[in-house]
């Protein structure tokens, strides 16, 4: 039987390749300002977040709870973080977002399910049956905390200004303020942190898995999104960066 340990690894070595293959065969994931029919049938885009993020939700949770490992302080912890990072991605979000009807591709719709169905179970089955109990509260815990809210703040306030000019024009817009004035997608980057903040508390290979994920599907979205506002608008700020203030 394969070990977890090995998934994970695998599960990596698939990230890596995505990365690489989005970033040099410039895929642009169809849905949002890149949307297309190109793909096959649509969805609604409000009503295709929901369904793609739902499995994280529950699959999650569910896992810890119904496990034999014992429920210490960090796996509740941790669960807490999942739901509400998901329960926002799931249940918030996908309503307060301005899509002018805009439509997204079951094809990716379904991708994303079997993509947060697999990191759901990957992180609800280390937790709920491998995971030895923690006794004692240490550094990384603490450390982990810290960046892990700090990526939530810089997300759901990006996410916030977004979705304000989008309700203010019909169309797209440049973004202003914040950590946009040094990257065009700090919504992206503060989800990065998030889930970097949150392997650093779990200290497992599962969370390590989905933090490794989250960079390698969303820096070749972030790209995308640059190259599409200095696309559209010639005033574009010239300084300004597609993912990492200052580097990338």
């Amino acid at each position: 039987m394969i070990s977890l340990l090995t998934i994970n690894y695998l599960w990596i070595a698939i990230a890596i390749i995505t990365f690489v293959a989005l970033i040099f065969l410039n895929i642009k994931a169809p849905y949002g300002r890149h949307a297309t029919d190109r793909w096959g049938k649509m969805i609604s885009n409000k009503w295709g977040w929901f369904i793609m993020e739902f499995p994280a939700l529950v699959i999650m949770p569910l896992l810890v709870f119904t496990g034999s490992s014992e429920k210490d302080y960090s796996s509740i912890l941790l669960v807490t973080l999942w739901l509400v990072h998901y329960s926002n991605r799931t249940l918030i979000f996908p309503f307060k977002i301005k899509t002018n009807n805009k439509k997204m591709p079951i094809l990716i719709v379904v991708c994303a399910f079997f993509f947060n169905a697999v990191n759901g179970t990957l992180n609800g089955y280390y937790l709920g049956y491998v995971k030895e109990p923690t006794t004692a509260l240490s550094a990384n815990i603490f450390i982990g905390i810290f960046i892990f809210l700090a990526g939530m703040y810089i997300n759901k306030t990006s996410d916030k200004k977004l979705i304000s000019l989008r309700k203010k024009s019909e169309g797209y817009s440049i973004p202003k303020g914040g950590l946009f004035k040094f990257i065009s997608c700090p919504n992206h980057f503060g989800e990065i942190v998030e889930w970097v903040g949150f392997s650093i508390i779990a200290w497992n290979i599962s969370a390590v898995s989905f933090a490794v994920w989250t960079f390698c599907n969303l820096a070749p979205r972030s790209l995308n999104h640059h190259k599409w506002y200095i696309e559209n608008f010639k005033d574009y700020p010239k300084n300004r960066k597609a993912l990492i203030p200052f580097i990338w």
